[in-house]
């Protein structure tokens, strides 16, 4: 199955810098490159690629927390998480589930948060060929899917790095968007400033021993703000940024 999906990629990544060279020529190359983490809808030149999306664009006073790896399996968290009745997008590695599935399962039982793909190996997929991200990326989706009974559609690349050509591996696996983020609340080393939060803004925090307090940070930030968290997904189909 996997070399079905690399000569896929493999074939559109062609299309697509043939695309390129031909709007180049005809265009000229003034016009700057976006910046990976801006990349939205139909911003970038992978035109029919799943979007990168940092913000969400939407009217209403919501806030989206996401969370990543699953490393650390903090009872305290998922009491926070279901107590509070806390929407959150979960972008797990399988390896750091797969010690204690049920951490994961009980709290996606519970209807509030989502499981998405991260990747299997947390590599930068800039910097693998199209075998390597489609085994990062396909086989993350499929190693969640089964131990969650439902594959992922949104990916987080790891480090947030991203460009056409892994826009291209993600759709190749399925993937309906990469999700980056606007501000990351996780304390590494020592705690970050806490920015003022704007609705739509996406929160990257992380399984670590610290994270029941960036949590609680990010919670109040968005208190202060006057948001709410709420759901990634149905905020990006009613955005018309997935389908």
């Amino acid at each position: 199955m996997w070399r079905s999906r690399v000569v896929l990629a493999a074939l559109a990544s062609l299309s697509l810098t043939v695309g390129v060279a031909q709007a180049d020529e005809a265009g000229g190359s003034g016009a700057a490159a976006p910046a990976a983490g801006a990349v939205a809808a139909g911003a970038s030149r992978g035109v029919g690629l799943p979007p990168v999306v940092s913000h969400v664009p939407t009217g209403e006073k919501v806030v989206f927390i996401t969370i990543d790896d699953g490393w650390v399996h903090d009872p305290a968290v998922a009491r926070t998480l279901v107590d509070r009745r806390i929407p959150a997008s979960l972008f797990l590695l399988p390896g750091a589930t797969s010690y204690d599935t049920r951490y994961f399962t009980d709290l996606a039982a519970q209807g509030r948060v989502s499981v998405e793909n991260h990747t299997v190996n947390h590599p930068d997929l800039t910097t693998l060929d199209a075998a390597g991200k489609d085994a990062e990326v396909c086989g993350a989706g499929e190693q969640l899917a089964a131990s969650f009974g439902k594959e992922p559609k949104l990916l987080r690349p790891p480090f947030g790095a991203v460009n056409d050509d892994v826009r291209l591996a993600a759709k190749a696996c399925g993937v309906k968007a990469l999700i980056t983020w606007t501000y990351d609340f996780t304390t590494w080393g020592e705690t970050p400033p806490t920015p003022r939060l704007a609705a739509g803004d996406i929160v990257l925090l992380h399984f670590t021993p610290t994270l029941g307090a960036d949590l609680q940070r990010a919670l109040d930030a968005a208190k202060a703000a006057g948001l709410k968290p709420a759901a990634l997904m149905p905020h990006l189909k009613s955005a018309g940024l997935v389908p």
